[in-house]
């Protein structure tokens, strides 16, 4: 898988083609993950979203990753973003209708309220501009699934500065999110 990832790096565009079928399982099972916890009445399967993020992955320049966890890191990333462009789409005429207080735990990743995953996403990108490693240890546990250990190694960083990190950028979005209703 590691050659795979490099060679795709590295431009072989077919290389990307022959890892999918190695990562497809677990690429699934996080896509269902991230259904599951859907609006009710979604009609996205967890096969079109592995679809749909495969090709925005084929589409854009390979990423510079370090290995599989970092693989299904960017995996992740495009498929959460992928749930916020739709919920946007779905929101675009919407503007102040329906609006409510929200807070950021575990249970809203995901959640079936698509204001909140777009609230969400609008704070981890002012996050972003702040802080951009503070965003991505967010990212990477909450959307990602890993571990304070797996983010440490994909950010070169020791694992008590994601520790910290995340208890910051946590209590930083929560306050975006308070200020924002």
């Amino acid at each position: 898988m590691t050659q795979l990832l490099r060679a795709w790096r590295d431009g072989d565009r077919a290389a990307l083609d022959q890892l999918m079928p190695l990562v497809y399982a677990e690429l699934r099972r996080i896509a269902a993950g991230y259904l599951k916890r859907e609006r009710a009445g979604a009609t996205l399967r967890p096969t079109e979203l592995v679809a749909e993020a495969y090709l925005r992955l084929a589409g854009a320049a390979a990423p510079e990753l370090v290995d599989r966890v970092h693989f299904f890191a960017v995996a992740a990333r495009n498929m959460r973003q992928l749930l916020v462009d739709r919920a946007r789409r779905r929101l675009r005429g919407k503007r102040g209708a329906g609006a409510h207080a929200i807070t950021f735990d575990d249970r809203l990743v995901g959640s079936q309220r698509d204001s909140e995953l777009v609230a969400l996403d609008d704070a981890l990108e002012a996050l972003t501009k702040l802080d951009d490693r503070m965003a991505r240890v967010i990212e990477l546990h909450y959307f990602g699934g890993m571990t304070q250990a797996q983010i440490a190694e994909v950010l070169g960083v020791h694992v008590n500065t994601v520790a910290s990190d995340l208890k910051l950028a946590t209590a930083w979005i929560h306050r975006a999110l308070r200020s924002n209703r």
